[in-house]
């Protein structure tokens, strides 16, 4: 298996050029101007198009029982879509319940994605209980390739842990150099805030927002970043949204906690009345954190351009807007958490971020691929572009101009949060390990050829 991409306009973190690539054995093993390819070559002509490094998304939930349903997607289709949206590499949490073993919530992830997912793939692992049995477990799943756990602190019995158990993860993260995804809410506050709107009649979905405002992640942000500090865990907070939440992280950074951020791209683009729209259509933008006030969004648009936030991702969480959303008709409690977003977000930030003068072309893959590698132990392997790198490689055409839509994605989810939006770029090729995966929007890949990516500990 071969490859050569002709003449495209190379961009990676730190640099800008115009080169061939060439591609053998799953890697890129040279590059430079004017290379002839042999006889039956796959050969891709990039004239006027960028090539970036495989797009990588961090936080994912492809498989997902939550709230007594389960996500649209699987590693089917939600591979595919990632790949149509230039992200070659995703980062699933594996998240089993308080109530089931780690090792077995392994087994059932591996179980979904094992031979069926057409990009590569690695978990954060879920750890929602601290129990005798759960250290032994947790070093035989880092001893299997997993290098970076997830822990909630918010959804009270279900996944959320205690203070003990958030203690004994973090000094066990710290003893084998496995870095810890953080959600941060105070799910005691969470809790009462919802029983008091509730009993207050108060039951739509822009409710949602008032039972968890910034304050209440800003909390769980400072909370983490004490036990963090105690510790000297290395910690990564996923989807923040707002300001408050963002000076905890950095007052903590100033002090010398290891603290990486994450935003999303629908706080970046979305605010707070999406979900607060009439009827019931603002159930179809129910995350947590919520959507925030618009004045967040330059607040969050400023730290990526400065590296204050490493990456953006999508915490893809797909429900159906006609048949599981409608659990939280008559409380918004119930509502299934999440948003679609896999296959629009590398779109989105560079029509809305790099097109609209926000970031440079540089900062673009940075936050949306480059840090993601380094920060969970896959640089140089993914996140560039330079000999020895594994060929996942995004031909991008500026001048495509389309607009988003349900009608026409590749998600398995019957809405679009960003329905209608106008796109400038997109893909036009992108290649996982040296072989095509998408032409012109369409996946034309192999079902089941993405791997699962071990991983070892950085030791912090």
């Amino acid at each position: 298996m071969s490859l050569l991409i002709k003449n495209g306009e190379i961009v990676t973190a730190s640099s800008r050029y115009v080169a061939d690539i060439w591609c053998e054995g799953e890697t890129i093993t040279r590059i430079d101007r004017d290379i002839t390819p042999p006889p039956g070559a796959t050969v891709i002509d990039a004239t006027g198009k960028f090539v970036f490094p495989g797009f990588i998304d961090p936080h994912t939930h492809i498989y997902l029982p939550f709230m007594g349903t389960f996500s649209k997607d699987t590693y089917e289709t939600g591979s595919q879509a990632a790949l149509v949206g230039g992200t070659t590499t995703i980062f699933d949490m594996c998240c089993p319940s308080r109530a089931d073993e780690p090792g077995a919530g392994f087994a059932t992830w591996n179980a979904q994605s094992t031979g069926k997912s057409a990009c590569d793939y690695s978990y954060h692992m879920g750890v929602t209980k601290f129990d005798a049995g759960t250290e032994a477990q947790l070093r035989e799943i880092v001893a299997a390739g997993v290098s970076s756990f997830k822990i909630f602190l918010a959804y009270k019995g279900a996944f959320g842990i205690s203070d003990e158990e958030l203690w004994r993860t973090l000094k066990l993260a710290k003893q084998l150099g496995v870095i810890v995804a953080a959600h941060c809410e105070n799910e005691t506050l969470v809790s009462e805030r919802q029983k008091e709107l509730l009993a207050a009649g108060k039951t739509d979905p822009g409710q949602h927002h008032e039972s968890r405002p910034p304050l209440v992640e800003a909390e769980g942000v400072h909370h983490l970043m004490t036990f963090a500090e105690l510790t000297g865990a290395a910690t990564y907070i996923v989807h923040l949204s707002c300001e408050q939440a963002l000076q905890q992280a950095l007052a903590a950074r100033q002090r010398g906690v290891n603290v990486a951020v994450e935003t999303l791209i629908q706080y970046l683009l979305l605010d707070k009345t999406f979900a607060e729209r009439g009827g019931f259509d603002g159930a179809k933008f129910v995350m947590s954190p919520p959507l925030r006030d618009a004045r967040n969004q330059s607040v969050l648009w400023h730290a990526l351009k400065s590296g204050l936030i490493q990456t953006v991702a999508t915490d893809h969480a797909p429900f159906d807007f006609a048949r599981q959303k409608p659990m939280g008709q008559a409380d918004f409690t119930k509502i299934p958490n999440g948003i679609p977003a896999l296959e629009d977000r590398v779109n989105l930030l560079y029509t809305y971020g790099v097109r609209a003068g926000k970031l440079d072309l540089h900062t673009f893959v940075d936050v949306a691929s480059t840090q993601a590698a380094k920060i969970f132990g896959l640089f140089p392997r993914k996140g560039t572009i330079q000999p020895g790198s594994d060929a996942d490689l995004v031909v991008f055409d500026p001048d495509w101009r389309g607009t988003i839509s349900a009608a026409t994605q590749t998600m398995n989810v019957d809405y679009s949060a960003f329905e209608g939006w106008k796109l400038e770029g997109r893909p036009s090729v992108v290649t996982v390990r040296g072989e095509v995966a998408v032409r012109d929007g369409k996946f034309v890949g192999k079902v089941g050829r993405g791997q699962f990516l071990k991983r070892t500990p950085n030791h912090f």
